[in-house]
């Protein structure tokens, strides 16, 4: 699994028009999800995600994770993590997991984060989502685990 984790003063995700997720401080979290990911995976991430010392502390040193500052995750589901552009123009799609197994794995990495202790908001999986962010840093990482 690979999440694009990005620290923000704030984001949120509409689809249709209407806000279905947003955050203030905190982590925008773009999730996407392999063939061979599994649940403990999600868990693994998340608890990586989590502990990330990417916000400062008092001497203005990144030392302090979400679990430290109590902000908020806003998660969502994003496939073309996986694309491949090694060949040609036009990203290959092969490597990144069909919906019926990543969906569960996106909402089971943002329960994951839920259990930690995070305030989580998310997208809607397989939606046309349009996401607005103000990248705090800007900070922004990616974070991958192997599957088990």
């Amino acid at each position: 699994m690979r999440a694009l984790v990005q620290r923000v003063t704030r984001a949120s995700v509409r689809v249709d028009g209407e806000v279905v997720g947003a955050i203030d401080g905190g982590l925008c979290i773009l999730v996407g999800v392999t063939h061979a990911d599994t649940p403990a995976d999600a868990e693994k991430l998340a608890a990586k995600v989590h502990g990330l010392r990417v916000f400062d502390d008092d001497a203005g040193v990144m030392n302090l994770s979400l679990a430290e500052t109590g902000g908020s995750a806003l998660v969502i589901s994003q496939f073309t993590l996986y694309g491949d552009v090694r060949k040609g123009r036009r990203p290959s799609w092969v490597a990144a997991a069909r919906p019926e197994h990543a969906e569960p794995l996106v909402a089971g990495f943002a329960d994951a984060l839920r259990q930690l202790g995070t305030s989580v908001q998310t997208g809607v999986f397989r939606a046309d989502m349009a996401i607005e962010l103000v990248n705090d840093g800007p900070v922004t990482l990616l974070v991958e685990v192997p599957s088990q």
